[in-house]
């Protein structure tokens, strides 16, 4: 993989712009994404704008999704804007990509820019790759950012080190607890959700180190994209780091055994660092307690369905972890496309080894 434009760093006062490219949530639950606005701009000092369709309802954006693209172009072309902010994920913005042309990679291109979001939003990562520019797997506007009593210190603390500081990231961190209980975001955003203690990340497969570019995303969202022209060339693939999670409707173990067998089957297998792999998402509703804890008892068979892809095409060299704290859980961290990543599975950590951000004035 070839190292990919990284945006300029983030200040404070600088200009942040929200999107929805997929669900219309920010639309429909203003509360939920007022509550993610505010606690973003109180955490990091910035000023917050919507694009002109961020808070369209859902139905607006599903019949038009060329508002979406629109607005996902002007803010790149909008050079009083330092970073652009999902607002939540979804399931269509694939749709997006047929409305595209050489025009509007060349756009993104030309007009780096911190970019950031998850799920759904793998898509608009893949549009990044392939104008050639870095972008950053994260909390969303109203998942992360906005969660109940304020976001989470791993959260507020990885992100500064990761948009505001041109040092190296370095290590990862380690959460103590997550959340996956479900909370009705029309009329509960100020009750705390219910936390569990996590287990440490599993070192399941390598003894040694490793490095590479991170490339990656949602499962669900991958094989959707798997095919078409934002799927990057099998020499793309090379000396990369593929980080995977899943999204809230609980892909099984099984599903990841098939996708990585896809993968297997197209040479990318072959070609990959190492496999970080989050921890499985999950949503819960209150009273779903026993529903929960059989879902929990799942995670371990995630990892005999990777180990089991990767000893059908002979990767049983390479260090794979597990239970990592990023995608469809709370707290996640971020995760920079392209950044140059070390799995050490003898000191049991994972490094960024570069900035995120670029070192030069712009």
């Amino acid at each position: 993989m070839k190292p990919l434009i990284k945006p300029s760093p983030l200040k404070p006062g600088d200009t942040v712009a929200t999107v929805s490219l997929s669900w219309g949530g920010a639309g429909i639950l203003r509360d939920r994404y007022e509550q993610g606005k505010r606690q973003f701009m109180e955490a990091f000092g910035v000023n917050i704008i919507e694009m002109p369709n961020s808070l369209r309802t859902p139905s607006e954006l599903y019949e038009h999704p060329e508002l979406r693209l629109n607005d996902l172009m002007d803010a790149f072309q909008n050079s009083e804007i330092k970073a652009i902010l999902c607002n939540i994920g979804g399931d269509d913005t694939i749709r997006l990509l047929r409305l595209m042309n050489d025009k509007h990679f060349e756009i993104m291109r030309n007009n780096p820019k911190i970019f950031m979001g998850m799920s759904d939003t793998t898509v608009n990562h893949f549009m990044c790759l392939k104008a050639g520019i870095s972008s950053f797997y994260s909390p969303a506007t109203m998942f992360g950012y906005a969660e109940n009593c304020g976001i989470p210190e791993l959260i507020v603390e990885n992100t500064k080190k990761t948009l505001f500081s041109t040092e190296p990231i370095g290590e990862l961190p380690h959460a103590s607890e997550f959340m996956v209980d479900r909370i009705d975001w029309e009329s509960g955003n100020d009750i705390c959700r219910p936390r569990i203690p996590t287990t440490p990340w599993r070192f399941i497969q390598g003894d040694k180190p490793a490095t590479g570019r991170l490339l990656g995303g949602c499962t669900d969202v991958l094989n959707m994209l798997n095919g078409t022209p934002l799927w990057p060339e099998i020499d793309e693939w090379n000396n990369t780091i593929l980080f995977l999670e899943n999204s809230e409707e609980r892909p099984s173990p099984d599903y990841m055994l098939y996708t990585l067998r896809c993968f297997g089957a197209q040479g990318i297998l072959d070609r990959i660092k190492g496999i970080m792999f989050a921890r499985p998402g999950g949503e819960f509703k209150p009273g779903e307690k026993s529903e929960k804890e059989e879902w929990l008892k799942l995670y371990p068979k995630f990892d005999d369905k990777i180990l089991k892809a990767c000893r059908e095409y002979g990767r049983t060299d390479i260090p794979i972890v597990t239970n990592m704290d990023f995608g469809h859980t709370v707290p996640q961290f971020i995760l920079p496309y392209g950044a140059m990543t070390e799995i050490d599975p003898t000191k049991k950590t994972i490094s960024i080894l570069e900035s995120a951000v670029d070192q030069k004035d712009k």
